[in-house]
């Protein structure tokens, strides 16, 4: 079997007294497009940082395609794109200058760099747009000129921090596909890091981030079948006195979750009868959901996806 095209093992990392990493292990495999789900402050842009070569670790290790990220940085830099979560274009100059300015940095000149660009602009559906100034773009587009850079010497593996952050959802779905072409025809892997749900759908697997340690594993439908069934929410005048009945009368475990409480069931629609007789004057409502992301990160921490969210360091 080939090597991870990622490799972290019990990373550490602190920003003064606060823990930002906290034993942080994980791998990703070759061809992979991988995620990192979590909220904001959880981790994510640190652990960017340090795999994109920007941070060393206080502990643990990062290898890239073997090669370690704080012993080897310039290997490392060889083998990776990265298009950070803020925008790096010039945006006084067009979109082929750009990417001319991008090849220099990493010794590309004449025929050669004509041929890497045209070749990244093609790929990313840019070529008539090549002559027009960054700062006439769209959102979107701007978003695939970056990625254009990201790709421009041909990486092995590609960061993204945060891609679909500010662009609406059509800009995302037609981002994501161009993601998809990309990995299917040059066989790169992409890490990615996010705080939306729906892109995390969409990934191989994921690594859920919280408070700087990683609280679960795998692909995104393995995450929801490991919450044993369906959710069902309800609301209530008094959530804890539903939460205390719940658990005298049916033996269910519930959590008080953004003003609701909230329990899994192998046969959602079953329970209901069961809960309006069991409760057929506390409950003002009851839902039954398939899980989501959501209620797999809410499983794991207690809490739901957005609160209390750390600021970012």
């Amino acid at each position: 079997m080939s090597a991870p095209a990622v490799e972290v093992r019990d990373l550490t990392f602190r920003y003064g007294d606060r823990v930002a990493l906290n034993g942080v292990s994980f791998a990703v495999g070759q061809g992979e497009i991988f995620g990192l789900l979590g909220p904001n402050g959880g981790g994510k842009t640190t652990l960017f940082r340090i795999l994109s070569t920007l941070l060393s670790p206080a502990a643990g290790q990062a290898r890239i395609f073997g090669l370690d990220v704080s012993a080897e940085p310039l290997e490392v830099r060889r083998r990776i794109g990265v298009v950070f979560q803020n925008q790096s274009l010039d945006r006084r100059l067009s979109v082929q200058e750009n990417l001319e300015c991008q090849g220099r940095l990493y010794g590309l000149t004449g025929a050669a760099l004509k041929d890497r660009i045209g070749d990244a602009l093609a790929r990313t559906k840019l070529t008539d747009r090549r002559g027009d100034k960054v700062d006439t773009l769209s959102g979107g587009l701007r978003r695939r000129v970056e990625l254009a850079k990201g790709l421009l010497h041909q990486p092995q593996l590609l960061l993204l921090d945060e891609p679909s952050t500010g662009v609406d959802p059509a800009v995302r779905l037609d981002f994501w596909e161009h993601l998809q072409r990309l990995r299917s025809e040059s066989g790169a892997t992409i890490l990615l890091t996010t705080h939306l749900l729906e892109e995390a759908d969409k990934c191989d697997r994921l690594a859920i981030l919280d408070r700087g340690s990683i609280v679960a594993t795998g692909t995104p439908a393995e995450l929801k079948e490991g919450i044993g069934g369906d959710v069902i929410t309800l609301t209530a005048p008094d959530l804890e006195a539903v939460r205390e009945s719940l658990a005298a009368r049916l033996g269910v475990s519930g959590q008080v979750v953004d003003g609701a409480v909230r329990f899994e069931h192998p046969r959602g629609a079953e329970a209901v009868a069961g809960l309006m007789h069991a409760l057929p004057t506390s409950v003002q409502s009851i839902s039954v959901a398939k899980p989501t992301l959501e209620d797999v990160f809410i499983a794991a921490t207690g809490r739901s996806f957005g609160e209390d969210e750390a600021p970012a360091a």
